[in-house]
């Protein structure tokens, strides 16, 4: 058996995959993203994407994958984060920072403090620990294994602007499986036209069904200038698969699946 994720390791959904992954199962690392979806679509196996995060928001590529590809999520988890400030060499002599993007987001207080930097993006936490590691007076946003992995000296530990910094993995599948009495399903709207009151008309029927909504984004449909498709997640409330009928009667759907929240002890 094989997981999916996105490498190298060092990465956050690398130290995800460690502490969930079966006894037998093996850790297949994916430069991007978006190789997680075809590693799990052609060789039929799980993957663990992250989706959103509470301080820089949804994860593009993951919401691409999940709208381009037939893959269904059965999983997901909530990841608490923390960043690490790491070099060898002093907080005087560092002219460049490696981080990947969402982490300098999530970090951007702390680097705004520091003075005549320059601030290189790169395609994971993992990879920045080893740019820094190469380079001449520079440093890495990136995590505590990554820091270990490349032998990069911790200067300063949880540099995230919030110390409730949390990341939502998606556990992906390329078969549709519905758990007994799922805890969230998972939905894209795809509007069939661009009329007045559309949204409201959607979102009524979630509030006359008394069904929770937990997250809405849009994400552009890619065909056209002012054109959206909205990712919805809800909480499967008593009504809600005659609530799903009832949205496809007014516009399109694309059902992501429908899965529990499992804990990281699990």
């Amino acid at each position: 058996m094989t997981l999916a994720v996105l490498g190298p390791r060092g990465t956050f959904s690398c130290e995800l995959a460690e502490k969930i992954k079966e006894a037998d199962e093996e850790i297949l690392l994916c430069s991007t993203i978006h190789d997680v979806f075809v590693s799990v679509t052609e060789n039929q196996i799980r993957g663990i994407v992250p989706v959103e995060n509470s301080e820089a928001g949804g994860v593009g590529e993951t919401l691409d994958g999940l709208m381009q590809t037939d893959c269904k999520i059965t999983a997901e988890y909530y990841m608490p984060i923390r960043h690490f400030f790491a070099s060898e060499y002093g907080f005087d002599e560092i002219e460049v920072v490696y981080t990947h993007p969402q982490s300098h987001e999530q970090a951007c207080e702390f680097l705004r403090s520091l003075r005549d930097i320059s601030i290189i993006h790169t395609s994971s936490n993992s990879q920045s620990a080893k740019e820094a590691k190469k380079a001449l007076n520079s440093a890495a946003v990136t995590t505590e294994s990554a820091a270990k992995l490349y032998n990069l000296p911790l200067l300063k530990k949880d540099i995230q602007n919030s110390q409730n910094n949390i990341t939502r993995f998606l556990e992906i599948s390329s078969g549709i499986i519905l758990p007994d009495k799922p805890d969230k399903c998972s939905i894209v709207i795809i509007p069939k036209e661009n009329r007045p009151g559309l949204l409201y008309g959607i979102l009524e029927i979630f509030a006359k069904n008394g069904i929770n909504l937990t997250r809405i984004e849009s994400r552009p449909s890619k065909e056209g200038i002012g054109r959206y498709v909205f990712f919805i997640d809800f909480e499967t409330d008593r009504g809600w698969q005659d609530m799903v009928k009832n949205l496809k009667k007014i516009t399109g759907i694309k059902e992501l699946g429908c899965y529990k929240n499992r804990s990281l002890t699990e």
